[in-house]
């Protein structure tokens, strides 16, 4: 038997930290730069990314794995943040300025939050949030209370789980929860920490018509989708917009090669990880975007970058765009296409974009 020993090196690269930073400058004094200290803390959980050179690929690009495990959207949940009463006084003239935030587990996405309720234990917000279901099954949202703070962090006034287990679909179910300092029930110390109202609904997207007559697509896929009608009560309605940026072919600028895409829909921008030294970047990256009403005659914008690395006053390039009407989508259910680039000799890109209703 002769066992072969293998060595290869691994290379982390394009490290991005996304992160939400509080600076604090205390104390202030009289003398440049007026500040004697500073103070640098984070308010969420950053969300780390990288990429891993193997054998001289980036195995973070294969089509799948970068985003593998995350499962596909099944529906919207709708939450309307109510009132809390009787909230723990944590001001010295016996007041809070409590604001909540929301998370639902599962979800890489910033957490949500209210507004801040200035002097008050008994505080009334009626605001409401959207959150993208893909697992109703074994998801839970998060509620945390705060304090707000002018001044260094912000107390926790307390927490409480939803299991979205517990709701029907399309039907809004009431919660008044008792606050809890955190997620041990047990807790020998628990005191009373006020309660929170919030209303949850449930909406799941409507299963797409399975098309027995489907066409090929190009790609070896047969198509589904919602087949055409003229009645626009069937198009109406809230929805997801769900947009997967596949990859790019022959993409390729003046002065360096490392692409990203961007997409620009109703003034929302958002964009993909960055490809280095590449014509042909892999993506496959998704983006959501809840609708209120279907996006019929609207177009999204999709346009591919190369960044240089390092400072240069020239370190962004555009390497071609294209606008996509969405018409089709919304009469169709999803596109799975590729685009040739304006202003690009070759490129092209690749899309899915589809359409959930509720």
């Amino acid at each position: 038997m002769h066992l072969h020993q293998h060595q290869s090196s691994t290379q982390l690269v394009d490290l991005q930290i996304f992160a939400a930073p509080r600076i604090i400058l205390k104390p202030l004094v009289p003398t440049f730069p007026c500040f004697a200290s500073l103070v640098l803390s984070l308010m969420e959980k950053p969300h780390i990314d990288f990429g891993l050179n193997i054998l001289g690929g980036d195995i973070m690009s294969i089509p799948g794995l970068y985003r593998g495990a995350t499962k596909k959207p099944v529906g919207i949940l709708n939450v309307k943040v109510v009132r809390a009463f009787k909230l723990l006084k944590m001001d010295f003239l016996g007041a809070s300025d409590p604001y909540v935030k929301l998370h639902l587990n599962g979800e890489r996405l910033p957490a949500k939050r209210t507004t801040v309720k200035r002097k008050t234990l008994n505080p009334e917000w009626n605001e409401n949030f959207k959150f993208i279901v893909r697992d109703p099954h074994t998801q839970v949202l998060e509620l945390h209370v705060y304090d707000w703070d002018k001044v260094g962090g912000h107390d926790k006034l307390g927490m409480q789980l939803v299991p979205l287990k517990l709701l029907t679909p399309h039907e809004t179910h009431e919660f008044t929860l008792d606050l809890l300092k955190n997620t041990n029930i047990s807790d020998p110390h628990k005191k009373q920490r006020g309660k929170i109202m919030v209303e949850l609904t449930f909406d799941p997207f409507k299963e797409e018509n399975e098309l027995s007559s489907g066409h090929l697509n190009g790609y070896g896929k047969k198509e589904s989708g919602i087949s055409r009608n003229s009645d626009n009560d069937t198009l109406s309605g809230a929805g997801l917009l769900l947009v997967t940026i596949q990859g790019a072919e022959d993409v390729e600028g003046q002065r360096h090669n490392n692409p990203y895409a961007e997409i620009l829909f109703r003034g929302e921008k958002k964009k993909t990880k960055m490809m280095r030294k590449t014509r042909d970047p892999l993506w496959n990256e998704e983006f959501q975007f809840m609708l209120e009403e279907p996006p019929l005659g609207e177009k999204i914008h999709f346009q591919v970058m190369s960044h240089r690395s390092g400072f240069s006053f020239r370190s962004k390039e555009s390497l071609g765009h294209v606008d996509i009407d969405l018409t089709d989508v919304v009469h169709n259910g999803r596109i799975n296409d590729k685009y040739h680039l304006i202003n690009s000799k070759n490129g092209q890109i690749h899309l899915v974009i589809r359409w959930k209703m509720i």
